[in-house]
């Protein structure tokens, strides 16, 4: 039986790779995703399915999980082909316009590829404190899975970007006190969100290290902080700590493809194109001067890099792009008219 051949292969079920899979199949490209994960929706998804997301064009605030279902909604118009939970080990160039792509379970053709992983799979970088894995799982943690675990109660952050002031104040209006805890007296984060934390309730303990955790009479976690470039003191105690130092990526067997790395992401040119014809990349793995890492920007790539795989397989072609109104007619009603 002969394999079926696709014409575009999305590595990545994000955000940028669920909107790329849409309008490849507007554009009538034959397309299937494949992901590691079980799931699609990437990072806003598994990592901050409750944080809300304020940069999404025509959603003032969205949730992580919410965005990513959206997506999948938005693809209901066709009949998506996915892979979940297969990790694509390498592609090779097979023919002049066919790659093959790999997995553990089984090997795909496809006449071009759109790379859409992100920044890859993800770990939360822990609290260097020999105590810490003492409170992990109980008081201490790194993610923030269910906002109304933390209701009527007295919490501490600590970090200093955007993930620990969006955490602050998503659960403000929930929490009984929130301390944000940074080493130095100025935020890493977009400068409304500092602006906004600084005008909440929630309390600024800068520029202060977290040295130390030891459990109350009460049973609860007392946090020992010390001032940087100083000997002030400040002891602490709260109901849960979270701990917002970011996270270590890993693009895993990607960084052995034959492509150009700067440290882990893809070097395209102005078409997203890789130095191997017929692959593109897009989104937080795609780079390029000038490059600007947020979701909006992925959503503009998509079309570019679908409009050129496209020319890719069908140089001579003409390739015009199309006003979605006109392929999805009256599939919405407008609810006002």
């Amino acid at each position: 039986m002969k394999q079926e051949i696709f014409d575009i292969t999305i590595i990545g079920a994000g955000p940028v790779g669920l909107f790329t899979a849409f309008y490849a199949q507007m554009r009538n490209a034959k397309v299937k995703v494949i992901d590691s994960l079980e799931g699609v929706g990437g990072q806003p998804s598994f990592l901050y399915g409750e944080k809300i997301i304020y940069d999404i064009p025509a959603y003032p605030a969205i949730k992580g999980k919410d965005l990513g279902e959206k997506l999948l909604q938005q693809l209901d118009h066709f009949d998506t082909c996915f892979c979940l939970g297969e990790e694509v080990q390498s592609i090779e160039q097979i023919e002049s316009n066919l790659y093959q792509l790999q997995t553990p379970k089984q090997n795909h053709l496809s006449r071009t590829i759109i790379i859409a992983a992100g920044n890859g799979a993800f770990q939360p970088r822990k609290l260097d404190l020999e105590e810490a894995a003492n409170f992990e799982g109980k008081s201490l943690h790194y993610l923030v899975q269910d906002p109304y675990f933390f209701k009527d109660q007295t919490i501490a952050i600590c970090g200093g970007g955007d993930s620990a002031l969006d955490w602050a104040l998503s659960l403000e209006p929930i929490c009984k006190k929130i301390y944000l805890i940074h080493r130095r007296p100025q935020f890493r984060a977009m400068e409304h969100t500092v602006t906004l934390v600084e005008q909440s309730s929630v309390e600024l303990v800068t520029p202060y290290l977290l040295k130390s955790i030891h459990t109350s009479q009460q049973g609860l976690p007392t946090l020992n902080l010390t001032k940087v470039k100083g000997t002030d003191e400040v002891t602490l105690e709260v109901d849960h700590l979270i701990v917002n130092y970011g996270f270590t990526s890993s693009i895993g067997p990607i960084k052995n493809w034959p492509l150009e790395f700067d440290r882990n992401q893809i070097l395209v040119d102005s078409h997203l194109e890789t130095k191997l014809p017929g692959v593109f990349a897009i989104g937080d793995i795609a780079q390029y001067p000038g490059k600007v890492r947020i979701i909006a920007s992925g959503f503009g790539e998509a079309p570019l890099a679908v409009h050129y795989a496209l020319q890719r397989i069908n140089p001579d072609k003409p390739i015009l792009p199309i006003h979605s109104s006109s392929i999805f007619e009256g599939a919405y009603h407008d609810t006002n008219s």
